[in-house]
Formats: structure tokens, sequence, C-alpha cells
């Protein structure tokens, strides 16, 4: 059911709370990108989905807000940092983060930014929907998406699984064909006969 567009100088206080949320989300998406600390950036990016998941929360899509919570801020982003610790990744700054061609991200996100705004505007210029808590249950969200989006749902999750298997297979350490444990530790190198020879202790000569 649509009304009529109310005045843009009258925002009501979910309009007010929305917009703030929205700034957020834009500024720390925008430090996600720009800093050159790794993780300072996954952080800057729960700040990012904290502030999408209270979005939800304003347009009463409870359902959809506490998933981004718990999967996005609660698995993504933990997982995010684990890999961080366990690959020893550099935490400090880091020249490598910047690939030199910021003008070039900058040129594609504020043309995609445009189109985008947009269509939304175009389409939406004079519809007007109020809020009624309820739309956004797990009741609504899962006959839609078990009825008219069971077929994108299916393929998504062969999508992560495939996701998952890969991240497997390049995290195993046994591999065949890969270096020994030893020849990583620097031991003793097997020669041409299979046998290992002790290392040199002739200093070189």
């Amino acid at each position: 059911m649509t009304e009529a567009v109310p005045s843009y100088l009258s925002p009501t206080g979910q309009e007010i709370v929305f917009l703030l949320l929205g700034a957020v989300a834009i500024g720390s998406a925008l430090l996600v990108v720009t800093t050159r600390q790794l993780v300072h950036a996954a952080l800057w990016l729960v700040v990012c989905f904290g502030a999408l998941a209270g979005g939800y929360l304003v347009l009463t899509a409870e359902f959809v807000a506490w998933v981004q919570v718990l999967i996005y801020v609660g698995a993504v982003v933990v997982l995010m940092l684990f890999g961080i610790m366990l690959t020893r990744a550099p935490i400090g700054r880091s020249a490598d983060l910047d690939s030199g061609n910021r003008l070039v991200a900058a040129l594609v996100a504020v043309v995609t930014a445009a189109i985008l705004v947009t269509v939304v505007i175009d389409g939406f210029r004079t519809a007007y929907t109020l809020l009624q808590p309820g739309h956004g249950a797990a009741k609504e969200l899962g006959a839609s998406v078990f009825a008219t989006w069971v077929l994108p749902f299916e393929a998504l999750s062969v999508l992560l699984l495939a996701a998952l298997i890969g991240a497997i297979v390049l995290s195993r350490t046994d591999i065949p064909g890969g270096p020994s444990p030893d020849q990583r530790a620097g031991g003793p190198q097997p020669n041409q006969s299979g046998v290992s020879s002790p290392p040199d202790q002739t200093g070189g000569r």
C-alpha cells in the first residue's frame, strides 16, 4: 500500500536513525578499503556489518538483522581474524595493501554508486510504504526462500560447499609431492639413492 510521499524537511525518527546508520556503514566501508593495517580493516568491517544490521532492524527485518550479526560478524570476520593469526600475516602498516589503483577504484565506485542511486530514486520516486512490524520475521522469509527462491538458495549452498572443500584442500600440508617436514625445517636432504646424507661438517671446505 502506497501513500503520498511526505516532505523531506520533516523526517521521522526512524528515517533519521536509518540515515545515521547508513553514514556509519559508508564511512566504515571506506576505512576498510583505505587502511593499510589488515587487522584494522577487519575491525572496520565489523562496524560496517553492525551498521547494516541496525538498518535491517529499523526496517523491521529482525530475522535478517540477526542473520547479519551471526553469520557475517560472528563467522566471516572471526574467520578472517583467525586466518590472519594462523598465516602470521603482518598486523602493522603494510605497503603491499596499496595497489596504486586508488583513482581508478574511486572512479568506478562513484560511477557505480551514481547508477544505483539513480535507478533506486527513479523506480521508487512516488512510492512510500509505512513500516509495519512482522514482515521481516522468519515465517515470511522462510516461505519466500523455500518457495520462490529455492533454486538460487540451493545453488548458493553448492557454491559455499565447493568453497569449503577448496579451503580444506589448500590448508592441508600432507599433499603428495610436497616438501616433507624435515626438508621444511632444514634437516638432512636425501641423495639420489634415497638415503639421507648427514649435514656437511667440513665448514664448506
